[in-house]
């Protein structure tokens, strides 16, 4: 194995031998330093990545590994730039221990930069012998190096985060990704024969053009229905889309907060306000868009 692959002392390894384009490339993306966990368990769920959080993760990586660190050593001040009060910069080397994604195989080894926050006495934490579930881009000019998308990126490996990171990259890889989300238009609300009857329209924008509309209705003495039809089709029979499935993500994390004024196709108000009252009902069903790492 090439010696910039093996680190075992400050002394025995200059930094130099790390790697301009790896440094430099790295340092481009890092972000505030993972804070510090017990290294017996993952995150606990309180403080875990959500849903929303994994899904723009996965989207962005190239790659997506488990990795057991063995050897690290910090870097000198003068050579980290932009490190936070009381956070070291680290070179890892790790193991390989699975591939979950990645454009291309990589070695038994992976090498990547990551901020982690110094221990209380000042020392950096201990991360040997650890496995971590890694998320970023290999390196186009430093063969084995990953650039972590964030310091954050590096999960404490466990067999919850990991099932749910394999959920998400299984959803990715569907033949039936919902598009993408950009805005609303057409939106109209006709009233039924009877009082309190009412069927609201509303067509949605996607970044590919695909078809998609959101229909609310509502009949006396029963709870509001509402759905998603994805076709040229508007369903009636349409249902909302299932919590931690892509739909769900692209509806509660991009939709906007408000109805478009220049969206209604009507200009009676009371059209647009049993409109904007489904609206901010369907936004309310779906919940917030929770995030924690992204």
């Amino acid at each position: 194995m090439s010696p910039i692959f093996r680190l075992k002392s400050p002394a025995s390894r200059p930094l130099a031998a790390v790697g301009a384009a790896l440094l430099a490339s790295a340092c481009s993306t890092i972000t505030a330093a993972q804070p510090q966990v017990e290294a017996v368990s993952e995150l606990p769920a309180s403080q875990a990545p959500t849903y929303a959080d994994l899904v723009t993760m996965a989207m962005q990586a190239d790659t997506v590994a488990i990795v057991q660190v063995e050897e690290q050593i910090p870097f000198p001040p003068e050579r980290a730039p932009g490190v936070g009060p009381g956070d070291v910069r680290l070179y890892i080397e790790a193991l390989t221990q699975a591939l979950l994604k990645a454009p291309t195989s990589i070695g038994e080894t992976v090498v990547f930069v990551v901020d982690q926050r110094r221990l209380a006495d000042g020392d950096p934490p201990d991360l040997e012998e650890r496995r971590f579930l890694l998320m970023g881009d290999l390196s186009t000019t430093q063969p084995g190096a990953l650039q972590l998308l964030s310091s954050r990126s590096m999960l404490p490996h466990g067999p919850r985060i990991e099932a749910r990171v394999r959920r998400v990259l299984t959803q990715l890889a569907s033949s039936d990704v919902p598009p993408g989300i950009i805005g609303l238009r057409d939106v109209i609300s006709v009233p039924g024969n009877l009082a309190g009857e009412s069927e609201t329209q509303m067509f949605v924008e996607t970044d590919n053009g695909a078809p998609v509309s959101l229909t609310v209705i509502r009949r006396p003495g029963m709870a509001p229905q509402w759905g998603v039809s994805m076709g040229e089709l508007v369903d009636a029979s349409a249902q909302p889309p299932e919590p931690e499935t892509l739909a769900w993500f692209r509806f509660a994390c991009f939709l906007p907060r408000e109805l478009p004024t220049d969206a209604f196709l009507q200009r009676d108000r009371a059209s647009q306000e049993q409109a904007r009252a489904d609206y901010a009902f369907v936004l309310a069903e779906l919940g917030a868009c929770e995030r924690r790492f992204t």
